[in-house]
């Protein structure tokens, strides 16, 4: 008979594992591409956009797509892993990042990888959308928050460390190229292809 201890906690199987999204490496663009492609995007709307997709961030690591939600004070986007973070944090509600961005940085890979709540045509810059900006999404009106949306280890393997790099940069911080968080201040409707109009810049009169 064995005298070798006994497990204290059972094997997680591969099926209990968290659904993370993995990155396809063979889509890894280096930074001189990454940086040449953001030079020849068009420059995206300041005061009217539109939202290009929805994300859920399911609490096993899934993604969902919805057409439409409904963004409340209370919960975000409704089903969001954001909800279970202990303590919630609501500067970190929603995260919204460019769909432009998205596309340069995935070449092919899908969106959701991102893990942002809604890809959206919008600068969301510093200098366009300074904290207390306030947004008109669909029927739901929303603040920036002064927290950093920045790049981590789980972007690097999805999206490669240059991809890392290019996000990272001081100009690219300044323009929010990983994108911004904000918070629900009025619940509404949104659904794809809604317009995003800015109501308010905390530096207008």
């Amino acid at each position: 008979m064995s005298n070798s201890p006994a497990p204290t906690t059972a094997p997680t199987l591969d099926a209990e594992r968290p659904r993370l999204p993995a990155g396809d490496p063979s889509r890894h663009r280096p930074l001189a591409a990454l940086q040449a492609g953001f030079a020849a995007l068009p420059a995206p709307p300041a005061d009217a956009g539109s939202v290009a997709l929805l994300v859920r961030r399911l609490p096993d690591g899934g993604r969902e797509t919805p057409e439409r939600v409904r963004l409340t004070q209370a919960d975000g986007l409704p089903g969001d892993r954001w909800k279970i973070k202990v303590p919630l944090d609501p500067n970190a509600q929603l995260t919204l990042m460019r769909r432009d961005i998205g596309d340069l940085v995935a070449n092919g890979q899908p969106l959701t990888h991102f893990g942002d709540n809604l890809l959206v045509d919008l600068d969301l810059s510093d200098a366009n959308l300074p904290p207390g900006t306030r947004l008109r999404i669909g029927e739901a009106e929303v603040e920036v928050t002064p927290k950093p949306h920045t790049g981590c280890l789980k972007y690097r393997g999805r999206f490669g460390g240059d991809a890392l790099r290019f996000v990272s940069t001081r100009d690219a911080l300044a323009a929010n190229l990983r994108g911004v968080h904000v918070q629900v201040i009025v619940d509404g409707k949104v659904a794809l292809g809604d317009a995003i109009h800015v109501l308010g810049r905390p530096n207008q009169a």
